[in-house]
Formats: structure tokens, sequence, C-alpha cells
């Protein structure tokens, strides 16, 4: 744990090449989490995805969220398959699933303000944008989302 801590910190560092590999550290832990297997198994959910195969891979996503239901980077790629979907009733209880087991999801937390902007439910989109700002400062994006948002609110 105190190595996310001080992965964390590095993602309010300015320095951009400090944060971009405190981010990539993180991915690979949060992909890492279950060990070989769980990473294999969610590389071959993505394979299936871009491969065109949505179906098979919301199974595969299925089954590893049933034998490891604390997995939380399964339920984060099924929300991006339910997001690419526009299932985004379905994305967002996958975002919130995933938050739950690991609060500091910035990508859970974007996927979330994405869901809920795609729904037009602007002032929750803004919310998860900002829950994302406050574990990566410098995400520009969320930033930007947010004004988006806001000016659609007014």
């Amino acid at each position: 744990m105190k190595e996310i801590k001080v992965l964390l910190e590095a993602l309010k560092d300015p320095n951009e090449d400090v944060r971009a590999d405190a981010t990539q550290a993180l991915w690979q832990i949060w992909f890492g989490q279950k060990g070989v297997a769980g990473l294999q198994t969610l590389q071959r959910a993505q394979v299936l995805l871009e491969s065109g195969e949505a179906t098979q891979a919301e199974g595969v996503l299925s089954e590893l969220i049933e034998k490891l239901p604390d997995f939380a980077e399964a339920w984060n790629r099924r929300a991006v398959l339910y997001f690419v979907q526009q299932q985004y009733r379905k994305a967002i209880a996958d975002c919130q699933k995933t938050i739950e087991l690991n609060p500091i999801h910035f990508g859970a937390l974007h996927g979330l303000g994405l869901s809920y902007a795609a729904l037009g439910e602007y002032q929750d989109a803004i919310g998860a944008f900002r829950q994302a700002l406050k574990v990566q400062p410098y995400a520009i994006e969320n930033q930007r989302l947010i004004l988006e948002c806001t000016a659609k609110l007014s």
C-alpha cells in the first residue's frame, strides 16, 4: 500500500513524465491485482472486444467477476465494454462497483462521468469528473469535460 501512496502523490507532481510513469504503474498494479491468470483473462476479453466479439467479451468478464468479485479491474473493463455498447446504466453500475472496490480508480471515475454525460445527467457527470480530478489533478480532459457539462446545464 505504501507504493500506491507514493504513486498517488506522483499523480500530483508538476512534472508530466513523473505523472505519466505513476499513471502507468497504477494501471499495472490494477491489471495485475489477481496475478497472471486474472491479467490474461482481461487481455482475452480485450482481444474479443477489439475483434467485434462483444458478447463473448462480456461473457468472459462476467465469468471473471463471478469468480473474483473483488477484482476491481474486471468490473472496470466490463464498464468500458458497456460504455462502448452505449449501455450507460450498466456502465455506471460497474463503474460504481469499481470505485467501491478501489476508490482511487481514476479510470472508473472518468468513465462514470462519461456515462452520466452520455445520458444528459450533467450534474452527476461533473461530480464524477471532480472526483477524478482529486486523484489526477492535472487530467486536462476531466477539466475540459467539466466545462462542457457546465455549459450544457446553463
